[in-house]
């Protein structure tokens, strides 16, 4: 199966491998990021999809879930970063990371980055959680 992916990935530009990437990621909420940049910054959006989606999500070493619980404390520890943090919440509950596992994620943030952005990640998980089916 990896020798598949491999050789798909391969065979795929960066544009289409971000592409497909994100969609299994993240689904309608990266799609609707990306096309909110087309009338103001479609460049960016390509950037977007070829550099972290393309390139660094797509790379072997770690699993989906892995980068995404990854992703998960960056953005919290960020502390400024809300909106992709809700989008990354959900892209997490989409790649099997459970709920309890996003919490604990968030909560180590306490030690590194502090309270306050601990609080402002377990308020926005608590927006997705309720928001997510």
């Amino acid at each position: 199966m990896q020798d598949t992916i491999e050789r798909q990935a391969n065979q795929e530009s960066r544009l289409e491998r971000g592409k497909r990437v994100l969609s299994e990621i993240d689904g309608e909420a990266g799609e609707k990021v990306i096309d909110s940049l087309a009338d103001i910054a479609p460049d960016f959006a390509k950037y977007l999809l070829e550099f972290p989606f393309g390139d660094i999500y797509s790379r072997p070493g770690l699993d989906i879930r892995a980068r995404e619980i990854a992703t998960i404390a960056a953005l919290t520890a960020l502390g400024n970063a809300t909106p992709q943090l809700k989008v990354h919440i959900a892209a997490g509950l989409n790649v099997g990371i459970s709920r309890e596992e996003i919490v604990e994620t968030i909560m180590q943030m306490a030690v590194y980055a502090g309270f306050p952005a601990a609080l402002n990640g377990l308020f926005a998980a608590k927006e997705v959680f309720r928001d997510h089916v």
